[in-house]
């Protein structure tokens, strides 16, 4: 866990959030494969990690189970919203910009089939744990640098198994890249700076994971002070994401993020408290899961420069 003081910060009782969490707990007998997700990261109390299986975010179909095809219509008009036409970006506050719907489905599918191939391999998701009895609800998969939730710092293994975190793969730099690219078309007056992302923090949550209220400040002193942004890819099913500039939940703003968005958080809002208070079972984009069989619940990959 962080050390009072530094590090990511919560208020009592709140877990941590994307790049750290807490949340709900499960007895150790469950297996860690079936368990549910918070955000990867860390927790108020933590003891221990627990390795995880190769957990498997798009398991393969059961032998002889039937898959019926979505109906064209359905079909139809989630192909409109990830086109070009159900595009649009939204100015949210100085320094934050969302871009609905700005991963078409198509790069959506091959974002998760990404992630699915480096989170069963080496240095793939694995699960924290809580002592001896209890572990988290999360999976988490750090890319470019291991984020330690024991020590709140950044290295190039994880310290539990030596695993070197995988490679950013290309293609994933390049949605980054664009992404802050048209967020400052938008946003000229006062553009955000660019990055050149070496971490990426990749979560998975269940249908029934949450996020506390937390900051990202584990990153260096330098990125800090230059208040380099965040840049957070959401898909499969919808979450609702708080924001604030205080620890105070009762003030926090809310925005609905859905299968494709971008959000981005830098310059003056870059030290935003931040949480995600739900996940909205079934509404992940039908083709996106007949496509990939990615299980229910959401994944998140937050880009951000050491």
């Amino acid at each position: 866990m962080e050390p009072r003081g530094r590090g990511r910060s919560y208020p009592p009782g709140v877990g941590s959030g994307s790049g750290s969490g807490s949340g709900s707990k499960e007895k150790k007998n469950s297996r860690a494969g079936d368990s549910d997700c918070d955000c990867g990261g860390s927790g108020m109390g933590m003891e221990k990690l627990i390795v995880g299986d190769g957990f498997d975010i798009c398991p393969p179909k059961k032998p002889g189970s039937v898959v019926l095809k979505p109906p064209l219509l359905v079909k139809n008009r989630e192909m409109r919203r990830s086109s070009k036409e159900g595009r649009s970006a939204i100015p949210i506050r100085a320094g934050m910009v969302l871009l609905k719907g700005y991963l078409g489905l198509s790069d959506q599918e091959k974002i998760v089939e990404r992630c699915r191939e480096l989170g069963v391999g080496e240095g793939g998701f694995y699960q924290p744990g809580y002592g001896e009895e209890t572990k988290m609800h999360l999976k988490m998969m750090c890319l470019g640098k291991n984020w330690d939730p024991l020590s709140s710092q950044y290295g190039d293994q994880r310290p539990f198994d030596g695993a070197k975190p995988p490679e950013i793969p290309p293609e994933f730099l390049d949605h980054v890249r664009n992404a802050l690219r048209d967020a400052n078309a938008l946003i000229s007056d006062n553009p955000l700076p660019s990055i050149s992302p070496d971490i990426c923090i990749v979560n998975f949550y269940s249908q029934s994971g949450r996020l506390g209220l937390h900051q990202d400040k584990d990153e260096s002193q330098d990125s800090l002070r230059r208040a380099l942004p965040v840049v957070s890819f959401s898909i499969g099913d919808s979450a609702d994401f708080l924001y604030a500039d205080h620890r105070d939940l009762d003030k926090a703003d809310k925005l609905q993020l859905h299968s494709g968005d971008v959000l981005i958080f830098g310059g003056p809002s870059r030290h935003l408290f931040h949480a995600v208070s739900s996940i909205h079972p079934n509404t992940a984009p039908t083709l996106l899961l007949h496509h990939t069989n990615l299980r229910p619940g959401r994944l998140n990959l937050t880009f951000r420069q050491y």
